[in-house]
This record gives C-alpha cells, sequence and structure tokens, in this order.
C-alpha cells in the first residue's frame, strides 16, 4: 500500500522535473550568451567608461556615488543569484530525473520488455546530461562573474579611498 503510493508520487513529479531541467538548460545558454556580451564589452570598454552592459556594478555605483559597500555587495549578489541557483539546482533535478524512470525501467527489464527499459534508460541519461549541461555551464559564468565583480568592487573601495 505505502510502497504503490509512494511509486505513484514519484512518478508525478517525473514530467515537472523534466520541464525544469529544460528550462535550466536553456537559461545556461542565454546565461552564456549574456556572459560573452558582458566579457566582450569589458575588452572594448576600460573601466573608467562604466557602461552597464561591461560593468554593471560600478554602473550601479555610479548612480548613486553615496551608496554604502553592502549595498553595492549585496547588488553584485543579486546578479549572481539566478546562476548560482541554477549551477546547485540542475544537478539534483538531473539526478531525481534520472531515478523517477529507473523505476518502471527496472520492472520492463525483469518483465522481458527490452523496448521499455531502453525508453526509461533514454529519459534517465538524457535528463542527467542536460542537467549536468546546464550546471557546468553556470558554475564557470558564475565563478569568472564573481571575480569580475569582485574587481569592480575593488575599483569602487579604491575610488572612494584616493
Amino acid at each position: 500500500m505505502i510502497d504503490t503510493l509512494m511509486y505513484t508520487l514519484s512518478q508525478l513529479f517525473l514530467t515537472p522535473t523534466l520541464v525544469l531541467i529544460l528550462l535550466m538548460f536553456v537559461y545556461s545558454f542565454i546565461a552564456l550568451g549574456s556572459f560573452a556580451y558582458e566579457g566582450f564589452s569589458r575588452k572594448r570598454h576600460s573601466l573608467e567608461q562604466s557602461t552597464s552592459g561591461a560593468y554593471p556594478i560600478l554602473h550601479f555605483y555610479n548612480q548613486d556615488s553615496t551608496i554604502s559597500m553592502e549595498k553595492l555587495e549585496l547588488f553584485a549578489h543579486k546578479r549572481l543569484e539566478h546562476i548560482r541557483n541554477v549551477s546547485r539546482i540542475a544537478p539534483m533535478m538531473g539526478l531525481i530525473a534520472t531515478l523517477i524512470p529507473l523505476g518502471p525501467a527496472l520492472k520492463a527489464l525483469t518483465d522481458g520488455n527490452i523496448t521499455g527499459m531502453s525508453e526509461g534508460l533514454i529519459i534517465a541519461f538524457s535528463a542527467v546530461t542536460l542537467g549536468l549541461i546546464a550546471a557546468s555551464l553556470t558554475y564557470w559564468i558564475g565563478n569568472v562573474k564573481k571575480r569580475w565583480y569582485a574587481d569592480e568592487l575593488h575599483s569602487i573601495e579604491v575610488m572612494r579611498a584616493g
């Protein structure tokens, strides 16, 4: 009774999990495009020009130079929040989407249904692959942007001190 209930509940989560993985996968490539734009803008413009596309923290500071460093750090943290969340959640969703279809795949194997087993495994491995790709891209982007934003914050501290 309880095992049937747990099985049914877990199967209900397969579609939402797959949709989430797909959304995070698409988001990771949108983030990659945004990252490339920001990187090219940084190469084209110096720190003194402070364009919003190249130096968002410095641009935010230039709009209100009385803003505290804590607020600037919070702004930088908010800009990284989605990327960091995807880099952490995507592998978990990939694992969930791997485990859910494995139950029916193993059941199909015991019933001698090789087609049913292969369908379950295709879903499982596709989901974990897309989840890991999304996580890898966003993890890398997040780390580089974190360094960029720390550099901008340091430049602002130097400007305030000087």
